[in-house]
């Protein structure tokens, strides 16, 4: 499921005079420390480079990018907005300092699916002249020899694992030589069924009712499903099923055979549990449920247990590592939009950036470096 927007309010900082490009320049070389950067001096600097660029009618122009949501046009999708950011972000003045400090990071690169072929090919090709892709295997390798990565080491990951892995991702990836992975909802492999918060949000908007879930707009409904404790959850699905004039589309999903398709291809297959539930609203049979019988049926399919597993909805949790722990696992992903060290401390706990094959190649650059989701944690502190 994609990152949510952050809702900011309006900026406050810089209310004065922008200062010249020299002492824009200044300010970044003097006050700015790569490995621990202070963020009223980052939102700063951001405000700086955004001034400059709206004087000379570049990406800062027009208030393109403002990440406030009310200075946005109504019209504008989510991802426009983020990406008009993305295009003031990559000419900020502390751009080049983020670069320098992720090339001793790891980027670990969390899509869902495959929409946009040609920008995802286009992303693919900023990995190879930017960065170092890496496979699941040599992050395994670095964390049994204790040798940290090579510098600016990427790996690209795919969380539920639709069909456009296979049929968009695979051909890319293959063409460039860069190796993957995909973390797998078992209970739909080789079925026609929706992912559940898709079929929510069809079946609310055909007439769906569910006691627990009388929320006013549809968008409020993944939220609320999300916060609910997984019988809760279940519950108001069925009652969503029953209730709605029709059902939802059919999806086909991955096969049996698409897996091993996909390994044979240079994509290693890892688990997201049998039903993508939020594991922090299940009890602890569940948790344990969820993880050991998609690590059953992945052994199964593969011929061999799989050893790296994705948190549903990036958050981690405690009893699920204690469970990967039992079974084997070496390697635990979350979606916290954040880079890692190249030798990851925690290993079941690795960091990962949210990112989408239809991301601009600008924004694709600040969120790579690390600046546009630092940028975004700083706001959402700020507002809060």
């Amino acid at each position: 499921m994609r990152a949510p927007t952050t809702g900011c309010a309006s900026d406050h900082h810089g209310a004065g005079r922008p200062r010249p490009a020299v002492e824009v320049k200044r300010f970044e070389t003097t006050h700015l420390d790569a490995k621990r950067l202070d963020t009223k001096r980052l939102d700063a600097a951001l405000l700086d480079a955004r001034h400059l660029d709206t004087r000379r009618g570049g990406p800062g122009h027009a208030d393109a990018g403002h990440v406030d949501a009310g200075h946005v046009e109504p019209k504008q999708t989510e991802t426009e907005q983020q990406d008009a950011r993305g295009e003031w972000l990559r000419f900020a003045p502390v751009q080049p300092l983020f670069r320098a400090r992720a090339a001793q990071r790891l980027a670990v690169l969390a899509y869902h699916g495959v929409t946009d072929h040609r920008s995802f090919g286009a992303q693919l090709d900023r990995l190879r002249r930017l960065a170092t892709p890496v496979s699941l295997e040599a992050v395994l390798q670095a964390v049994t020899e204790r040798r940290p990565l090579p510098p600016r080491s990427v790996l690209v990951t795919f969380d539920d694992a639709d069909r456009s892995v296979l049929t968009h991702a695979l051909p890319a990836l293959d063409a460039r030589g860069i190796p993957a992975t995909a973390f797998v909802i078992s209970e739909l492999i080789g079925t026609e069924r929706p992912f559940w918060w898709h079929e929510a949000d069809f079946l609310a908007r055909h007439g769906g009712r569910a006691r627990s879930l009388d929320c006013g707009h549809p968008s409020q409904l993944l939220p609320r499903l999300k916060a609910m404790p997984d019988p809760d959850r279940r519950r108001s699905l069925h009652e969503l099923r029953v209730s709605a004039d029709r059902r939802p589309p059919r999806q086909e999903q991955l096969t049996p055979a698409d897996l091993l398709a996909l390994r044979d291809g240079g994509v290693a297959i890892g688990n997201h549990t049998q039903g993508h539930p939020c594991l922090g609203r299940c009890d602890d049979a569940t948790v344990r449920t969820e993880i050991t019988g998609a690590h059953e049926a992945l052994t199964h399919w593969l011929g061999e247990p799989p050893i790296a597993f994705a948190y549903p909805d990036g958050g981690h949790d405690p009893r699920a590592e204690t469970v990967l722990q039992e079974l084997g696992y070496r390697l635990g992903f979350l979606s916290d939009h954040r880079l890692g060290p190249r030798l990851p401390a925690h290993p079941l706990q690795i960091s990962r950036l949210q990112v989408d094959s239809t991301t601009s190649t600008r924004r694709f650059d600040t969120i790579l470096s690390g600046l546009e989701p630092a940028y975004r944690r700083w706001r959402r502190q700020e507002v809060a």
